[in-house]
């Protein structure tokens, strides 16, 4: 009977999901249950995914990065300005592109460490900077003309009609699942989160792995930029901005199902295109807008709530 209550607190999401797939298809089946709608929504939401992804590195060790969604900005922007402007090619791009994400993260981690702050408010500060960067690097102003090139494999090329940049995320996924469950990076990752000084007794360099997980993410966010402006084909000062809150949100909510009680990568990715089936399917019903902001708010609210509940029962079964 037990067993039976874990399998289906596992699985529960996965079960509102076909829920919540079969209402709106029961309501709009013209519109909603089209394979055109699923393709849009799979693509469409690879980069939201990839952060959210980001965002569950430092997670599991007990830290947060508000930078990440500003990280993606930031890189776009640059990888838009090489690319339309300065004409570098995609190939020489991608690792500065990269490596900026990796200095962001670097940075979060350092000041965290070894000034002792907070990093709910290092990131929210270098966040804060790196948007500040971004509007003075694009003037505020939307920067268009990328090379094609990043579009052809990003968003141009499909498989089953789904943009190659879901199979990117999916990919980076599988590599997210696997580095946590079976590294020792990830093993440590986990011992860092459960308790700092437990994980430094048991012999775990808790502030290595912890600048690790910030430079992680800041790569992540870094990549998620890339493959923002391949989507778009430009690169907006405040695309990032929105993403935040959403991955805030599937994260929490990820961590409800498959492994209950712990940030987890597929986890994520079902919390992810749970909550964007359902500002899709609001969307087809004719909902304005605002919803969104109704959606994700109260969805991160409640995924807290859960995650919180799921973590202190299993504690006292411990």
């Amino acid at each position: 009977m037990a067993n039976a209550g874990y399998q289906l607190e596992r699985f529960g999401l996965i079960i509102v999901w076909l829920a919540v797939i079969a209402i709106f298809g029961v309501l709009r089946p013209e519109t909603f249950l089209t394979w055109s709608n699923f393709s849009s929504i799979f693509g469409s939401e690879a980069v939201l995914v990839i952060i959210t992804l980001g965002l569950i590195i430092p997670l599991t060790a007990g830290d947060f990065d508000l930078s990440i969604a500003q990280t993606l900005t930031f890189v776009s922007m640059l990888t838009a300005i090489l690319s339309a402007r300065i004409g570098v090619p995609i190939g020489y791009i991608i690792p500065i592109a990269l490596a900026a994400g990796a200095l962001v993260g670097l940075l979060n981690g350092a000041i965290t460490l070894y000034f002792r702050v907070h990093s709910l408010i290092v990131t929210l500060g270098v966040g804060t900077f790196l948007h500040g960067i971004t509007l003075w690097m694009s003037d505020s102003q939307t920067i268009s003309g990328v090379s094609r090139v990043l579009m052809q494999y990003v968003i141009i090329q499909r498989i089953f009609g789904v943009p190659v940049s879901f199979y990117y995320a999916v990919v980076l996924a599988a590599l997210v699942w696997y580095a946590l469950s079976y590294t020792a990076f990830g093993q440590q990752l986990l011992f860092t989160g459960r308790g700092r000084e437990v994980g430094r007794l048991t012999g775990v360099a808790v502030g290595r792995v912890r600048i690790t997980a910030f430079v992680v993410s800041g790569m992540m966010g870094a990549f998620a930029g890339i493959l923002y402006t391949g989507t778009t084909g430009s690169a907006n000062p405040t695309s990032g901005t929105t993403l935040l809150l959403p991955a805030f949100a599937a994260a929490f909510l990820g961590a409800t199902c498959i492994k209950p009680g712990r940030f987890n990568a597929w986890g994520s990715v079902i919390a992810v295109y749970f909550l964007v089936t359902g500002i899709n399917g609001l969307s087809v019903l004719g909902f304005r807008t605002f919803v969104h902001d109704l959606f994700y708010g109260g969805a991160l609210v409640v995924a807290v709530m859960v995650s919180q509940l799921v973590s202190g029962r299993k504690e006292r079964t411990l």
